[in-house]
């Protein structure tokens, strides 16, 4: 049974600054081609400033962890789940340069039955993302699910 009396719960405030070396790695990576992320002349020429990739913001979750992914908090076991939704909301331009905070709240936990029998857990994290001049820039969605334990028939 999931304990719904952690909705609510907060993270503290994580604070990431936006550098470009990190934009450049993580287009590259994705392979997107797109010189507003690897040619700065062309970024501020454009767009007045080098922009950051839609889902850039994920990086984010590696740059703080809340306490509450200890497993200790919440107790969802990630060892025996997944990261089973992602969603960014982008409210206004994010720039090398800028310096976002952000919070991560518990938005919901709930529980349902498995296909294969025992019950899931779901938490839904809510973040929002601010930048150094206090602009709500983004807000996060993440669906974590842990599965039922598998039993020696499965």
């Amino acid at each position: 049974m999931v304990d719904r009396s952690f909705i609510g719960l907060r993270s503290r405030t994580f604070s990431m600054p936006i550098e470009w070396g990190k934009v450049r790695e993580f287009a590259r990576a994705i392979k997107d081609p797109n010189p507003a992320y690897l040619d700065p002349d062309f970024a501020r020429r454009v767009h007045g400033g080098i922009p950051i990739p839609p889902t850039f913001l994920m990086t984010s979750m590696a740059w703080e962890i809340p306490e509450w992914e200890s497993g200790k908090v919440v107790q969802l076991d990630y060892g025996n789940g997944v990261h089973g939704e992602q969603e960014f909301e982008l409210l206004k331009p994010i720039f090398v340069g800028d310096v976002l905070s952000w919070t991560e709240r518990i938005a919901d936990i709930h529980e349902k039955a498995g296909a294969r029998g025992g019950m899931m857990k779901f938490a839904i994290i809510e973040g929002n993302y601010f930048n150094q001049r206090g602009d709500q820039v983004a807000i996060s969605r993440s669906v974590l699910i842990e599965f039922p334990p598998r039993t020696q028939a499965q």
